[in-house]
């Protein structure tokens, strides 16, 4: 097994309220909670999982205050957990593994249900409730103090769709939630809603747009005039989801003939601007995007196709097979002139990427944090964290022989602390996974100068996580 592979591995322990050892000395002013999200169960009795994305849901909570850190962790609550961690079977289709389920049961569940909730991808707020988000549109309601599941949000609506976004966005104007579904029929269609800020579970729908082949979308763009639907070039018929016996992944195509299309939609009317073809390209992550005398850009981790689904595999990943990069790509899109032009940011590679959201989302910014891997190897996982200036192609570096860190999540510094104002006038914090000892540690980073700040050792390893958030 690749040295890495620890975080690919299942965690039984769950944890409740543990004060952790901090070396170094975190900032006065930092007092939150960092929720992070992750699959952290692998198998159920004798059967695995087949792919990263199919783990059963954690949670890891790290309450900050003081210069202390507390730390609690606990499975989501849902059929889909229960099944695995108390019956040991694996009852429910996720992303990449199905239970078998007959061609004769496939045809009697068509495109009105979604796949079963496992929300292992990442954490937001709709409102006052804490919620966790996968690709089906059912989040989970959690409570952020005890990480105890309350249970499924069902929407007061009629939107429907089987497919969403675990990345919805802050309308960077007026605060309300705005993301998409996808409706799968013999006229499939993106339909792009928004969900007001006052915590009610109603979506209104924005606007739509009829395609034949959907594409696998895993986030889109936001800026303040436009959502931007960027559809890469791996796409499904879908009859082929209903009647192939295929998990749900592997029902799709690559067709890089297609290009990159760029569907350009209004954020207020939802009428269709312009739909605009690119080069043909993949991408799970979108690190920001904004507009500027009548174009749009948009700031994609760009891979050249979509292997890195086939790469993150656990079989390949344990394996150590080689794992493709992403590069930080900016997409300039002049829906006027019907261009779209692509340019690299960085020689350094980037995924997961944060920026400071509530400043700069929906608009011009500098500074980009993710994670790459060092001298853009395939034959290690993600090894580094980087920071960007996405004017200049700069990068900061931060490694650590045999360590793994997590996505990093950038926390603003309260006025009156640090330099006034300044993009990266804050921290970083990431779990980061330490191979040698076969644990984890929470990680401060300076985010202006990377240098770090202090760490707090937890009791166990962190299986590799996705996203997080962090509350105050």
């Amino acid at each position: 097994m690749a040295r890495f592979g620890l975080g690919f591995q299942s965690l039984d322990d769950e944890t409740h309220a543990v004060e952790l050892p901090v070396s170094g000395r975190l900032p006065e002013w930092l007092s939150g909670v960092l929720l992070r999200n992750g699959p952290a169960r692998f198998e159920a009795g004798g059967t695995g999982f087949r792919h990263w994305f199919d783990g059963q849901a954690m949670v890891h909570r790290f309450a900050v205050d003081g210069g202390r850190v507390e730390y609690t962790n606990r499975y989501l609550d849902t059929p889909s957990s229960r099944a695995v961690l108390r019956e040991g079977r694996i009852r429910y289709q996720e992303f990449a593994t199905d239970p078998c389920r007959s061609l004769f049961a496939r045809f009697f569940t068509p495109f009105q249900r979604t796949r079963p909730v496992n929300p292992n991808v990442n954490i937001a707020r709709f409102g006052d409730q804490v919620v966790a988000l996968t690709e089906s549109p059912l989040p989970v309601e959690f409570a952020p103090g005890t990480l105890a599941t309350v249970g499924v949000v069902d929407y007061d609506d009629r939107l429907g769709g089987q497919l969403t976004t675990a990345h919805p966005h802050q309308d960077p104007v007026t605060g309300d939630l705005v993301n998409y579904v996808t409706h799968f029929s013999r006229r499939s269609e993106y339909r792009v809603y928004r969900q007001r800020h006052d915590g009610r579970p109603r979506r209104e729908l924005l606007g739509r747009y009829r395609v034949d082949e959907p594409a696998y979308m895993h986030s889109f763009a936001i800026t303040s005039g436009h959502v931007v639907l960027v559809e890469f070039p791996l796409v499904v018929n879908p009859f082929r989801l209903l009647l192939s016996g295929r998990p749900f992944i592997e029902n799709y195509r690559w067709k890089p003939e297609r290009g990159t299309r760029f569907i350009v939609m209004d954020r207020d009317s939802g009428h269709v601007r312009a739909v605009l073809r690119g080069p043909a390209c993949f991408a799970f992550h979108h690190i920001n995007s904004w507009e500027d005398n009548g174009r749009l850009f948009i700031d994609l981790c760009a891979y050249r196709d979509a292997s890195i689904i086939e790469a993150l595999y656990l079989d390949t990943l344990r394996g150590g097979g080689a794992l493709p990069q992403a590069t930080p790509t900016r997409f300039s899109v002049d829906p006027e002139a019907g261009t779209v032009t692509a340019e690299e940011l960085s020689g350094e590679s980037l995924e997961l990427p944060r920026i400071a959201y509530g400043q700069r989302n929906g608009r011009a910014y500098r500074y980009a944090y993710g994670v790459g891997s060092r001298d853009r190897r395939t034959d290690d996982f993600l090894n580094q964290l980087v920071k960007l200036d996405v004017g200049d192609g700069s990068t900061l570096l931060w490694r650590e022989e045999g360590c793994y860190p997590g996505e990093p999540v950038f926390v603003t510094a309260p006025s009156g602390h640090g330099r006034r104002g300044a993009e990266d006038d804050g921290i970083v914090l990431a779990v980061v996974l330490r191979s040698a000892t076969a644990s984890s540690y929470l990680l401060a980073l300076d985010a202006r100068t990377f240098q770090e700040l202090a760490r707090a050792e937890v009791p166990h390893a962190v299986p590799f996580g996705f996203h997080g958030t962090f509350l105050r």
